[in-house]
Order: C-alpha cells, then sequence, then structure tokens
C-alpha cells in the first residue's frame, strides 16, 4: 500500500491516469485544442475515456485515452506517448502504424452499420509525446493524405494525425502550447494554463475517490501482466494465477476498499473474497 501510495502522489502529466483526468476538463481540453490548431469551439462533449475499441474477437483491442467531439462535430483523439516503443521482434518503431491503427478503429466505431461513407465526420489523431520521434526538432509534424504525383493535391478525407514533439526547438506554436510543453517536459509553471493544469492535478491527488480508483486500476494492471506471463504455461500453473488474484485482494482489503470494487479489480467473486474476509477476521 506505501509503494502504491507514493507512486500515485508521484504521479505527473506523463501519467495516462493523471493525462486522462485533466483532459476530462472541459475548460482544460479545449483550451488545449484551440491553441494547438488555432480554431475555435464553443463546447466538447466526451466519449467514454480510455475506451476500448475491439470491433472483432481476433483483432488487437486498444485503449484511448480521451476522445471527445466539438460543436462542429469534429472527432479528436487525444493520447500521451512516454516511451518511443520498438518491436522486439522486427526492430521497428510502432508509433507510426499504431496512428494508423487508431485511425482505422475509430472510424469503425464513428460508422454506423449502414451508413453513407460520407458520414465519417473530420478526425484528428493526436499523440503527446515526449520525444522527437523524427529527430527534426519540429515542435508540431501535421500528416494528411496528398499525391505524390502533385504535391499540391490533397485526398480531402478529413483525417489528420498530429505528431507533437514536447522537446522541439522550432515551429509556429502558440506561447499557451510552449508553456504545456515546458510542462511535461519539467513541471515549469510559466502560464496561467500550466497553472490551471497544475492545480488540477493537485485537486485530483487529494480526492480520496482518485486515489481509489488509481489504486484499483493498478491492481488490475498487475493481475493483467500476470496473466499474460502466465500464458502458455502448463495446466497445472492456473492454481498460481488463482492464488495471485487471491493476494491481491487481501492486499485491496488492507486498503479498506468494498467487496464489490475488489470484485471487478480481481475478477474473483463476491464469496470467495467474503471467504478471505472471514479468515482474516
Amino acid at each position: 500500500m506505501k509503494n502504491l501510495a507514493t507512486k500515485f502522489e508521484n504521479l505527473t502529466i506523463q501519467s495516462d491516469f493523471i493525462f486522462k483526468k485533466v483532459m476530462s476538463r472541459k475548460r482544460i481540453c479545449i483550451h488545449l485544442l484551440e491553441e494547438l490548431l488555432q480554431i475555435k469551439i464553443a463546447d466538447i462533449s466526451y466519449f467514454e475515456a480510455e475506451k476500448s475499441l475491439e470491433p472483432d474477437y481476433a483483432s488487437r483491442g486498444i485503449r484511448l485515452d480521451i476522445i471527445v467531439a466539438d460543436d462542429k462535430n469534429t472527432h479528436y483523439n487525444l493520447e500521451m506517448q512516454v516511451n518511443n516503443i520498438k518491436n522486439p521482434n522486427t526492430k521497428n518503431y510502432v508509433l507510426p502504424k499504431r496512428t494508423r491503427y487508431y485511425q482505422a478503429l475509430m472510424d469503425i466505431d464513428l460508422l454506423q452499420k449502414g451508413q453513407d461513407y460520407d458520414l465519417l465526420p473530420p478526425t484528428y489523431i493526436i499523440f503527446i509525446c515526449v520525444f522527437d520521434f523524427f529527430a527534426k526538432g519540429n515542435y508540431v509534424y501535421t500528416f494528411k493524405k496528398h499525391c505524390l504525383e502533385d504535391l499540391n493535391l490533397e485526398l480531402s478525407d478529413e483525417a489528420t494525425t498530429m505528431i507533437l514533439n514536447t522537446k522541439g526547438t522550432h515551429g509556429n506554436i502558440s506561447k499557451d502550447i510552449k508553456s504545456f510543453y515546458d510542462y511535461v517536459n519539467n513541471h515549469i509553471i510559466n502560464s496561467d494554463f500550466t497553472r490551471q493544469i497544475d492545480d488540477e492535478i493537485s485537486y485530483l491527488k487529494l480526492d480520496s475517490k482518485v486515489r481509489r480508483e488509481f489504486m484499483l486500476l493498478e491492481a488490475r494492471l498487475l493481475d493483467e501482466r500476470r496473466e499474460g506471463r502466465a500464458e502458455g504455461r502448463i495446466e497445472g500453473k492456473a492454481e498460481g494465477r488463482v492464488e495471485e488474484k487471491l493476494a491481491t485482494a487481501k492486499r485491496l482489503l488492507s486498503m479498506g476498499l468494498t467487496i464489490q470494487d475488489i470484485a471487478k479489480a480481481t475478477a474473483l467473486s463476491v464469496e470467495q473474497i467474503e471467504e478471505i474476509m472471514t479468515k482474516q477476521a
């Protein structure tokens, strides 16, 4: 519990958990999009945060941090990317095709069965990276589809991918976006915008419900990692996985979480957790 509490206290905007919470505040999310795209947004509506898109049982599901739509029905997916990950088998960086996959699944989710293709709304996939993927020093890398034979000819599918580089050194960005980069990189507060973000994070860390949600999430992720490592083992290892879940349940009980929350986090039955409580009494 102490390690989790310390981890929670040390969370920054680079954490997926905190980033999602901060961007769930309309005023902050709207201002970030307005400053980044130099547009005016009257309002936004949120879709399920960290939504899992799994169009087919055999396909690879993903979790999207923040999905919002503005008053003009433009949809935005905002993601925080801390690590420039390589596929250990191919040695290729995964970011480019990850953006492609995010776009594909987002489109599938937005277009209902039987609807015409031209009803697909404009979309922005925005990755906020704390590394310079292209090593060109740009603050922002914006991608749309253009004809190779005539670069002035654009395929107007209204799909845009933006790779933000918080380590950038040149380009045209607003003062508030630059201050946001400074805050992401080094926790420097040098604008009213980053002061609002920092205040929001401070409020979140004082919220017992947010703390409990984080601990539940960490417990769930721990179980997922354990189950992932257990894949491919012989059948006899199944009991070990159950024991790991029981151990997790015991820790969460000691933190004072409810039986229902622990059941959701561990996938154990209410009866199993009640049995643990009886033994601990």
